[in-house]
């Protein structure tokens, strides 16, 4: 048992293909295959400690499962469980994790089951329970899930670092979200944020997304000690955290700034690969660098230019969309990607994405009229469509106006405009915005000095994380409707559904009025 974990935990600290070598030599050398045989031999005989470590070893230096070997030393590991203490019930976990289903493993997968319902409540081991709970997987029972999370919270008070990471990603491993382990867990690792390992922290906020944990303090810790850091950083782990910090919908601005100075101060680090991730996060986060943020795009176009001759259509169209999300139009990609045989071989038949992408191409189309500088505002815009019909959750919208304006007459509901786009409620107004007027009316006599108040009642999903910030293609809407005239007012649906009959009319009232009328 000494000879096999030795050589295991000296070949685990190698790298990839060194650890393949390694194996190699060790198979070929006469020495392993006697010492095989005297473990397969000695198997019933061994102590139940040295038995797990032995099979924990040997299945990890990459001896096959089907072999006599691994698999006599399952069957007897299912004879000694019940002999097994929690150490040894964790490591043999563990192993079974890493193993294919057969008829012992899941044999002994059964009994384990079994036997850590019985011992949960005893063990106070946080290490040996995070073990568990990476090892038992998504598949485990709900009630087993339940008591090792009740055994964890128990022992919550003495958690350190290590082991809130470790708890971290055995909830992931469980896919099971327990909101007092992961808060416990993020304040200790925001207390310990210094001893942290930068590949641990993408890790962390891997697993935020995994279990759908939001935690504002937890990513702007995170992000803090990140730019405090960027100098010692490499470019590309910066690029992983604004990645991680963009699937979760956080908009790190402070890091986000620093990093487009780089990127302007030197855009050769950017292959195709980092310059697709950095476009994605800019564009979706809605974030423009204060001051240089022309330059900015300028750079990132020189970028993309480059790569033009080697792009598939797919990444053109992404990098492209992203680039017209924030309202900058690269024309030199755009010509490219709008070439009829690019147009044809970007959307072929029986495309699982082809929805998708015709989305993405109309949106490109639509910030290529509605945001080029010969653009000028029309003065009027036809609606094309709008329904008497209100969803469920603009019902309370609908009847705040109603009592505030006192006649359907005076709002619309439900207006489609053209270039696909949609409002809640339309208002229309006095140049003071003092006096509402009859939608009819404005209708049938256009007029310059009438102000139209667009209501958008949107998710909190459509903000950056933890603030009134819109996202990319929200952020775009709203400049693309002000360029068709309208005032924009964006109202938080969950918000609003919370408030009293009496504060929703309250709330509309002071967006729709003049402050000094």
């Amino acid at each position: 048992t000494n000879c096999l974990t030795t050589a295991w935990r000296l070949l685990k600290t190698l790298s990839e293909d060194q650890q393949r070598y390694e194996k190699q030599l060790i198979f070929e050398h006469p020495v392993f295959v006697k010492l095989c045989q005297h473990l397969l031999r000695d198997a019933r005989r061994m102590t139940r400690a040295d038995l797990v470590f032995s099979l924990h070893a040997v299945v990890n230096l990459g001896v096959p499962q089907n072999t006599l070997l691994v698999q006599t030393l399952l069957r007897v590991c299912q004879e000694k469980l019940n002999q097994l203490d929690n150490r040894c019930i964790s490591v043999l976990a563990t192993t079974l994790a890493g193993l294919d289903k057969d008829k012992n493993v899941s044999a002994l997968q059964a009994g384990l089951l079994l036997l850590a319902e019985q011992r949960i409540p005893s063990i106070r081991d946080i290490f040996i329970l995070q073990n568990l709970m990476k090892c038992m997987g998504k598949d485990a029972p709900v009630f087993l899930k339940k008591k090792l999370e009740m055994a964890v919270l128990k022992e919550i008070d003495h958690l350190t670092y290590l082991n809130a990471r470790r708890v971290f990603l055995g909830l992931v491993a469980m896919n099971y979200c327990s909101i007092p382990i992961l808060n416990a867990c993020s304040k200790k690792i925001q207390e310990n944020i210094h001893d942290a390992q930068f590949w641990h922290l993408i890790l962390i906020l891997e697993a935020c997304h995994n279990l759908q944990y939001r935690n504002v303090k937890l990513f702007s810790t995170v992000a803090d000690y990140v730019n405090s850091s960027v100098c010692i950083l490499d470019k590309k782990q910066i690029i992983l955290f604004l990645s991680a910090f963009e699937i979760l919908g956080f908009q790190p601005s402070e890091l986000m700034g620093v990093f487009a100075e780089k990127v302007t101060a030197d855009s050769e680090f950017l292959d195709l690969k980092s310059l697709l991730i950095v476009l994605r996060v800019y564009s979706r986060l809605n974030y423009l660098p204060k001051g240089q943020h022309h330059l900015f795009f300028e750079t990132l176009q020189s970028c993309l230019n480059k790569y033009l001759p080697q792009i598939s259509n797919t990444e053109l169209l992404k990098a492209v969309y992203s680039l017209c999300i924030l309202g900058y139009l690269p024309h030199r990609a755009l010509d490219q990607l709008l070439q009829k045989e690019s147009y044809e071989r970007l959307l072929p038949s029986g495309d699982l994405y082809k929805e998708k992408k015709e989305m993405m191409l109309r949106c490109v189309k639509t910030c290529m009229e509605l945001d080029s500088p010969s653009f000028t505002k029309p003065e009027f815009v036809p609606n094309e469509n709008f329904s008497s019909l209100v969803s469920l959750n603009l019902r309370k919208a609908r009847e705040a106006l109603l009592e505030l304006l006192g006649d359907e007459n005076m709002f619309r509901q439900n207006v489609q405009l053209p270039y696909k786009y949609h409002i809640d409620f339309e208002i229309r107004m006095d140049s003071d915005r003092k006096k509402v007027l009859p939608v009819t009316a404005t209708d049938n006599h256009p007029d310059t000095s009438v102000q139209r108040l667009a209501f958008l009642f949107v998710p909190l999903s459509a903000f950056c994380l933890g603030t009134t910030h819109p996202q990319g293609k929200l952020a775009m809407k709203k400049r693309h409707l002000s360029k068709l005239g309208y005032h924009v007012i964006l109202v938080l649906n969950k918000k609003f559904q919370e408030m009293t009959n009496e504060d929703a009319v309250e709330f509309l009232k002071g967006k729709i009025y003049s402050e000094n009328a």
